[in-house]
C-alpha cells in the first residue's frame, strides 16, 4: 500500500508541475498582455512640446494591438505590436519616412520597459536610409507611459520622447 501512496504522490506532483509550467508565461507574453491592457486614448506632449495623441486598440480577435500617433506632423502613424511564437514579441511601425521597419522586442525583468529593436524593414533600400531604429516603451503606471523613439540616417540618430496619459 506504501508504494502505490508513494507513486500516486510522484504522479500527482508530476502533473502539478507540467500544469505549472504549461501556465508560466514568457517574457513576450507578458508584454503583449500589458499592451492588451492599453486600449484607449492617450495624450501628452512630445519632448519639443507639441501636443499629440496616441490610441491603441486591440485588433484581429486579439491577435494583435494597433498604434496610431497623431500630431506628429501631416502624416498619423500607425504600429502594430504582435507575438511570433510565445517567445518574440514583434513591432511593425508605418513610418511617414514610407518604409516599415520591423523591430524585435527584449523585456526587462520586471516587465515595465520593453525595448524594440531595428530586425528588418520593408521599402528600405539601404540599412543607411532614415529608418526607425528604436522605441522604448516604459510602463509607469496602468495610466501613464513613455514612448522613447530613435530615428537614424545615414549615422545620424534624432530622438523623440512621447509622455503619454491614459485620457480620463
Amino acid at each position: 500500500m506504501t508504494r502505490s501512496i508513494r507513486t500516486l504522490s510522484l504522479t500527482l506532483l508530476i502533473v502539478t508541475l507540467a500544469a505549472t509550467v504549461a501556465v508560466a508565461q514568457t517574457g513576450a507574453q507578458k508584454a503583449f498582455a500589458a499592451l492588451k491592457s492599453m486600449p484607449g486614448s492617450w495624450e501628452g506632449k512630445s519632448d519639443d512640446g507639441r501636443p499629440l495623441q496616441v490610441t491603441f486598440k486591440v485588433v484581429s480577435g486579439g491577435a494583435a494591438v494597433m498604434s496610431e500617433i497623431m500630431g506628429q506632423g501631416p502624416e498619423d502613424m500607425v504600429s502594430m505590436f504582435n507575438l511570433d511564437g510565445p517567445d518574440k514579441l514583434l513591432f511593425t511601425h508605418y513610418c511617414s519616412a514610407g518604409n516599415q521597419p520591423r523591430m524585435l522586442a527584449s523585456v526587462s525583468p520586471d516587465g515595465k520597459i520593453i525595448t524594440f529593436d531595428f530586425l528588418d524593414a520593408t521599402n528600405l533600400r539601404a540599412k543607411e536610409d532614415g529608418h526607425m531604429q528604436r522605441m522604448v516603451l516604459t510602463l509607469i503606471d496602468e495610466n501613464h507611459h513613455t514612448e522613447d523613439w530613435t530615428f537614424i540616417d545615414h549615422g545620424k540618430e534624432m530622438r523623440r520622447l512621447f509622455d503619454l496619459r491614459r485620457k480620463s
